[in-house]
């Protein structure tokens, strides 16, 4: 098996202070990165950690680092190597869910569901698959995806809503948590109907998602097939490497739809809910009026109001 090239975990604000000064005694090189406490590179090794305390390292040295100083000294315990021995439920055969696009103004909701069979998880480690969120080239989510699909061992299903049908959505159940569920909900029970087990070398009896509410809302939204399975939330569900293959999936195909629909408009529409969100939806609203936002924004944002005061002026 290759040394191991890509590691993450999540530390406590002592561990973080501990890598930082062994980054700081060993000389490396520490730099800005958006979102992160900090991010040091010395040699063949990168170290960024994250306001979130997740820290991601990368490079030929990450075994060797892991190994020897990050397990030992910070962590206090050998996983490396060991985490199907120590979580064999983590790599039993299984879908991960998730979601892209639930904060930003413009584009849709995508929600992502891919089924891992058994003897895959170890080779989409092997791949780079982590939580989309510490990927921050959309080209390389995008690649990452079309490399997932590929898989005969991963089965991908994606549920776009675009803004119409979002707005509609959201002015029948007036809770974006309802959205949330009822697309999970779609996306497990039509993995559920597209998982052979000859194909994929197991049965599927989990599905593994965020805990972004009670999870009977998605319990009660899915039907016949869906009922069938077992549903597990939990925070930073993007550690399992189904949810994280999930959430790439979701991205790239957010991003993807992101960008037709600024070519359709001859404007650059950009993620999030930012100033600069709202000036490109001040122009929008100026050349097509306030009843463009319903097919291309999330219209219960309080962007919408802002954006249409701002096209006024």
């Amino acid at each position: 098996m290759p040394p191991l090239t890509s590691y993450t975990t999540t530390l406590t604000e002592e561990q973080i202070d501990l890598v930082k000064k062994y980054l700081a005694d060993h000389v490396f090189q520490f730099y800005e990165v958006a979102h992160a406490r900090f991010g040091g590179k010395k040699g063949r090794l990168n170290v960024v950690v994250y306001n979130n305390g997740k820290c991601v390292i990368q490079g030929k040295e990450t075994e060797e680092f892991v190994t020897f100083f990050l397990e030992p000294q910070v962590l206090g315990e050998a996983k490396l190597g060991y985490e199907e021995q120590l979580n064999p439920k983590a790599y039993e055969p299984h879908i991960g869910v998730d979601e892209s696009g639930k904060g930003d103004f413009f584009g849709p909701l995508v929600i992502a569901g891919v089924f891992v069979a058994k003897g895959a998880f170890s080779e989409l480690k092997k791949m780079g698959v982590r939580d989309s969120k510490l990927i921050t080239s959309d080209k390389r989510s995008i690649d990452l995806a079309k490399e997932i699909k590929k898989r005969h061992d991963c089965v991908v299903e994606i549920v776009a809503v675009g803004d119409e049908a979002y707005n509609r959505l959201y002015e029948k159940m007036r809770n974006v948590n309802d959205i949330l569920g009822w697309g999970h909900a779609r996306v497990i029970e039509n993995l559920m109907a597209r998982i052979d087990p000859r194909e994929t070398g197991g049965v599927c009896a989990r599905a593994v998602s965020d805990q972004f509410g009670n999870k009977r809302i998605i319990e009660s939204a899915l039907m016949k097939r869906g009922k069938k399975i077992e549903l597990e939330q939990r925070h930073r569900a993007e550690d399992d490497l189904a949810v994280a293959a999930a959430s790439i999936i979701a991205r790239a195909e957010f991003v993807t739809r992101l960008y037709q629909l600024g070519e359709k408009f001859k404007l650059p529409f950009p993620k999030g809910a930012s100033p600069q969100v709202k000036e490109i939806g001040k122009l929008l609203v100026q050349k097509h009026g306030p009843g463009i936002l319903n097919v291309t924004a999330k219209t219960h944002f309080k962007t919408a109001k802002e954006v249409i005061e701002m096209a006024k002026s």
